[in-house]
């Protein structure tokens, strides 16, 4: 996971994960990461559309972002 991360962050290319918030709700975003430490990952959240920090702990799939269609 930690590798996907790096790779995507080097990229600069746009993520969706699927990530298991503080609630225990599970949540999809799609984002664009900033910076990684050991165990957080700061993120431009595209889908709240404001910076976030999340817990990589806590992020349960990784992958490109699917494009969105027009007026979604």
């Amino acid at each position: 996971m930690r590798r996907d991360l790096q790779r995507f962050f080097a990229a600069g290319e746009r993520i969706d994960i699927i990530y298991l918030d503080r609630r225990g709700q599970v949540t999809k975003r799609m984002l664009r990461i900033l910076g990684l430490t050991d165990s957080r990952l700061k993120a431009y959240c595209y889908t709240r559309r404001a910076p976030r920090v999340f817990d990589i702990a806590n992020i349960l799939a990784v992958s490109p972002a699917q494009r969105r269609a027009a007026g979604r």
